[in-house]
């Protein structure tokens, strides 16, 4: 069983959306995915895209997904990669999908001169973080994630007074 990566194409939202919505799944929030087959290709298949997947394959057949984006650290000076979701289908892991698309990334960042990958990972996922401890990955300390979105977003986009102390 040969494991194959390569950059998602037009004509993958298809097999990208099924594998985001099995993660979702596997996340424990199936009803989370808003995403479309027409909004994954506005936003992968654009000139001057700005997210980027790979898919995994196995006779031509998508077993696995890394869906990525371009982040930049001004400590070190350069772009950094920020992996989003990472998804290999049940019936194929350990066996060495996952290590084939972090492989992958790993050569994409290295061509465009990136100093890290970075990605989240759920605290429960003792798998996941078993593997990421495998190829080198190691937890990040002291910094916790936070996020903005819904009603909230909207309320910060929607004010017009720039000096509202913090």
């Amino acid at each position: 069983m040969s494991v194959t990566v390569r950059p998602a194409l037009p004509g993958d939202e298809t097999e990208i959306l099924r594998m985001i919505r099995a993660l979702a799944a596997f996340e424990r929030m199936p009803d989370a995915v808003e995403a479309t087959e027409a909004s994954l290709r506005a936003t992968l298949f654009i000139p001057h895209a700005q997210v980027f997947a790979h898919l995994a394959e196995i006779e031509g057949r998508a077993i696995g997904l890394a869906l990525w984006f371009l982040n930049y650290s001004t400590w070190t000076g350069r772009p950094g990669i920020y992996l989003e979701d990472l998804f290999v289908d049940p019936n194929v892991r350990r066996a060495g999908v996952a290590r084939a698309l972090f492989a992958a990334l790993a050569r994409e960042a290295r061509a465009r001169d990136c100093a890290r990958i970075d990605w989240a990972v759920l605290d429960w996922n003792e798998q996941a973080m078993r593997f990421y401890r495998a190829i080198g990955g190691r937890p990040q300390s002291g910094w916790q994630p936070w996020r903005l979105e819904g009603e909230a977003l909207e309320r910060l986009a929607a004010d017009t007074e720039a000096s509202h102390p913090a």
